[in-house]
């Protein structure tokens, strides 16, 4: 099988022609082939002093480039115009079919560039996929007949809660640093509830407006109730949901 040379940055002869006309501040319209010619060669016998494997397509296009430079240094003849036949015919140039090429590679170059800067970009977010909280469910509810409040009824007031305070956004986005562990966060409302001695809704527990500390604040509460520490509970369905530490020894359980 053939072996791919990539010479530094270049991946392939229309590559190195390109990045020749960028550093020579050449017009892509208007090559002057025997200086561009001299480069390419410069370059091709360079590979071959460093003992470097030249790919074929690089001495293909060291001939079409010779092959047009050849081309260039004939003299031009031009029809002359007859009246009869308006349209002037000229010597078709040399270097259209090469320009062409290069245009159309600088295309997909610069698309390709514009690619990789969104890819680069997109490595500095980080997403989290859907956690398996059924745990969590069992966890807090772990007998089925003194089921009151459940994930889905803390996920519907969390949705509520967000639309409240207008973060209603995908889950899915780039996450700050946060201020804040869950562990902090689940000392915090737990010393709150324990302080006030009673039921707090629970909107209440969400007194700012980043949804990193939203999001925080609820996974705290989420835990807090997979640990047993608090009591969460509806006075009818869809309605508020309050929530209430739980004391040592108190066998607590929301009621729906």
């Amino acid at each position: 099988m053939p072996y791919q040379v990539k010479i530094d940055a270049f991946e392939g002869p229309l590559d190195l022609l390109l990045h020749l006309i960028n550093r020579l501040e050449i017009d892509i319209y208007d090559i002057p082939v025997a200086q561009i010619t001299e480069q390419y060669l410069l370059y091709i016998h360079t590979m071959n002093e460093l003992k470097l494997d030249v790919a074929s397509e690089y001495l293909v296009m060291a001939a079409t480039l010779l092959a047009i430079k050849s081309k260039m240094l004939l003299p031009k003849h031009e029809e002359e115009y007859h009246e009869e036949d308006p349209e002037m015919i000229f010597e078709e140039d040399p270097r259209d079919e090469l320009v062409e090429r290069l245009i159309e590679y600088r295309k997909y170059k610069e698309a390709a560039n514009d690619l990789k800067s969104l890819e680069e970009e997109r490595g500095l977010m980080y997403t989290k996929p859907p956690s398996d909280l059924s745990d969590v469910t069992k966890e807090v509810n772990p007998n089925k007949s003194d089921i009151n409040i459940s994930l889905y009824d803390m996920l519907a007031a969390f949705q509520k809660l967000m639309r409240r305070k207008k973060l209603q956004r995908p889950m899915t986005t780039k996450i700050a640093r946060q201020e804040i562990s869950i562990e902090k966060r689940m000392t915090e409302i737990l010393d709150e509830l324990k302080q006030f001695s009673g039921r707090k809704n629970f909107n209440e527990l969400f007194p700012y407006p980043a949804k990193d500390h939203i999001v925080v604040t609820f996974l705290a509460i989420l835990e807090l109730m997979k640990r047993k520490e608090i009591d969460a509970a509806q006075e009818e369905n869809f309605g508020d949901i309050y929530i209430q530490a739980i004391q040592e020894g108190s066998n607590a359980v929301g009621a729906h």
